[in-house]
Parts: structure tokens; C-alpha cells; sequence
């Protein structure tokens, strides 16, 4: 994983006259990523969500909206089937997130790849951010972006309906999905979250495979038995002598969601005998409740531990993105026609010109590399 971004859940959409312009300027601007970084490049750029968002508010939309991932992914995705640049994007939105596996097919057909590497990459990374980083958000986002050279990039995201806030996950090239994925991560960090793909994490992964070869209903058994002390019974027969504390951990699990075990899961599990983590993750069945109520099994029976510390690094600024042609709901102003047209036609142009006439817009870009927004002219939007 690369990174993370929450933001609010704004409605809205994006006028006609807006969608036009966002069209052109975001091929235009995929073409020189392209020519400039190569695909690996592009993928890496979307994969870091400080650059996804400045795009975001080149394009015109709003730092701050959870629309800004879907409207700016779908503008991506459609660029990069409009035109070929080495690189092509499945998924999206709710109902054509699910379209992913087989968009991933006509990719890797197109691209002469085998497709059930990327294929289960995308369900990896969907469990791995609601079953094994938990943190109140459920996915409803996830596009898959892949080169014709196999790199590849995922930029999903999740909601949190009863906070109103929604969380960007960005993912690039990970050499494991299971021991601290993530390069960094931006976002509103939270008090604590239910954190199992971490290196704190690898004793708890190990004893997880251990416990889930024992019979369901004996896990179960002690599932019940931790839930009945939380409401206040004390068990004739338990492992070790019950703490305060231990009723304070019950909680902050239920916090998170309900604590029930998928059976069916478990006994999948025992007949597979799984014994790596990311396979048990790809488990069908295994759900956020499920995972929760084997880590309570797992810290209060045998006393092995996830992380519950929120991997977030980078909290959200919005004087580090650019604001080129103003925001689709007026923040920072609104968007300047004239403006955002030049800007296209410069872009055209410059599409069209010499290598050698690029590199000087090149050397511009090294000038501007360390300029900072002044302090004094920030203001809050």
C-alpha cells in the first residue's frame, strides 16, 4: 500500500461544461506524465495521494471532497482507454468495482499478460483494507490501473457513514500485503485501529494460522465466554484471572463492529489448512466480524496481540496541492473559463512540440521545485 487520505462526503456533481474540459486536460496531462516518467512512473505519481489530489485540483475539483477520488479515477480511467499510453484502468464506483476481475482479463489480454496474478492482487487488497486494517470504513471504491509491463496501482477508497468521512487507500507494486504495506500514509489519524498487516503484527498472524486449525467450536466456545464477561458474568472455568482492563478491550473491539464468527470460514480454514496470512485474508467468507472476534480470542485466551495503532503519517494540507483553474464548488474560487481553456491550448500545444522544446518547460519545473506557499496569504477555505 502507498498511502491514505480521509476525506468528507460531499454531494453534488460535476456540470457538463466542467466534465468537458476535465476530459481534455486529464489526457493531456496523463500524455506528458507518460512521456516524461514512463508508465511505471505514472503509476507510481497516482499511487502517492499528494500528487493524485493536486491533479484532483488541477482538473478542477475540491481538495477536500470524497468525490474527488471517483470524479478524478473515472476521468484517469476513461483517458486511458480513450487513447493508448502503455497503461489501462478497470473498476470504479460501487456496482463497477465488481467489474473488475473480468476488465482485468481484457487488460492483460491487450497487454499479453496472465491475469490471475492482478486478478487476485485486486481481492488482496479489498480484504486487506476492510478485513485487516480496520478502522470504520467500508469500501465502496476501487480502481485498478496496470501497465503493459505488469506494474500496477489500486487507488480504492471507504466510508465511514456514521462520521460522514470517507478514506483514500492508494496501493502500488506492494512486495507484501501482509507486514507493513503501507510507504506512508495521509489522513485524519484515528485513536486506535485494528491493525493485523503489520511487522508489530507477525507473532499475532502466527498464532492466528496456529488457532484457526483448532475445531470452530471450541473458538466459538471461547468467543462466547469473553462476550458474557463483558456483560458482567463471571465463567466457572476460565484461562487466567479476569482484569479490569480485559472488559475496556472487549469494548473497543465491539466499537468497531459486531464480534461474530463465519463458521463456515474456520472450517474452511482447518480443511485447507492454510498456513500463510494472505491466504487465510482471501479466505471466502472471512469478513471484518469474523477477524474481529478471532484477535479478541487471540489477546484475551492466549494473549497475542495486534497493532492498534492507526498507520496514518501525513495529516491532510491543503496548501500542498495546486489550484490551477479554480474548485468545481467555488474553493478556493471559482473555476476561470478563460483560464482553464488557455491552459488546455498551451497543453495541446506543447503535446505537439520537439523533445528538444519540452526540456525547456522542464527546466521551469526545477526552478519552481522548492517554492512553498507563503504563510501569510494561506487562508482557511
Amino acid at each position: 500500500m502507498r498511502n491514505v487520505a480521509d476525506l468528507p462526503l460531499h454531494g453534488g456533481h460535476v456540470p457538463q461544461w466542467l466534465a468537458q474540459r476535465m476530459r481534455k486536460l486529464t489526457q493531456l496531462v496523463l500524455r506528458l506524465a507518460v512521456e516524461e516518467y514512463g508508465t511505471r512512473g505514472l503509476l507510481e505519481r497516482l499511487s502517492d495521494p499528494v500528487w493524485f489530489q493536486a491533479f484532483n485540483n488541477v482538473i478542477g475539483m475540491d481538495w477536500d471532497s470524497s468525490g474527488s477520488t471517483t470524479v478524478t479515477a473515472g476521468m484517469i480511467k476513461d483517458a486511458l482507454w480513450r487513447e493508448e499510453l502503455g497503461v489501462k484502468a478497470a473498476g470504479g464506483k460501487g456496482k463497477r468495482s465488481r467489474a473488475t476481475p473480468e476488465e482485468l482479463k481484457a487488460i492483460s489480454k491487450l497487454y499479453d499478460l496472465d491475469p490471475e496474478p492482478y486478478i487476485r492482487t485486486s481481492r488482496l487488497v479489498a480484504k486487506v483494507d476492510t478485513v485487516a486494517l480496520q478502522t470504520g470504513y467500508q469500501l465502496y471504491h476501487h480502481v485498478f490501473f496496470l501497465d503493459e509491463e505488469g506494474n500496477w496501482a489500486v487507488i480504492q477508497q471507504g466510508m465511514n457513514e456514521r462520521e460522514r468521512m470517507a478514506r483514500r487507500f492508494h496501493w502500488f507494486d506492494a512486495e507484501t500485503f501482509i507486514l507493513d504495506p503501507h510507504k506512508a500514509i495521509a489522513g485524519l489519524q484515528r485513536e486506535f485501529a485494528l491493525n493485523t498487516v503489520t511487522k508489530e503484527a507477525k507473532e499475532y498472524q502466527k498464532t492466528l494460522l496456529d488457532v484457526v486449525q483448532e475445531r470452530p467450536e471450541k473458538i466459538e466456545w471461547e468467543l462466547e465466554s469473553l462476550k458474557a464477561i463483558a456483560r458482567g458474568y463471571r465463567s466457572l472455568v476460565y484461562y487466567k484471572p479476569r482484569e479490569p482492563w480485559e472488559r475496556d478491550v472487549i469494548k473497543r473491539y465491539e466499537s468497531l463492529g459486531r464480534l461474530e464468527l463465519n463458521k463456515k470460514a474456520l472450517e474452511f480454514a482447518k480443511e485447507m489448512s492454510v498456513n500463510n496470512y494472505e491466504e487465510f485474508l482471501l479466505l471466502k467468507g472471512l469478513g471484518p466480524s469474523t477477524l474481529r472476534a478471532l484477535s479478541l480470542v487471540l489477546e484475551l485466551v492466549y494473549d497475542v496481540h495486534p497493532s492498534w495503532k492507526d498507520p496514518v503519517t501525513h495529516p491532510p494540507d491543503p496548501f500542498k496541492f495546486t489550484y490551477a483553474v479554480g474548485g468545481k464548488d467555488r474553493v478556493p474560487f471559482p473555476i476561470d473559463k478563460p483560464a482553464y481553456d488557455e491552459l488546455i491550448s498551451f497543453l495541446e500545444e506543447l503535446v505537439s512540440k520537439h523533445p528538444q522544446e519540452k526540456a525547456l518547460v522542464r527546466n521551469v519545473t526545477k526552478i519552481t521545485k522548492n517554492w512553498k506557499f507563503p504563510e501569510w496569504e494561506k487562508r482557511a477555505t
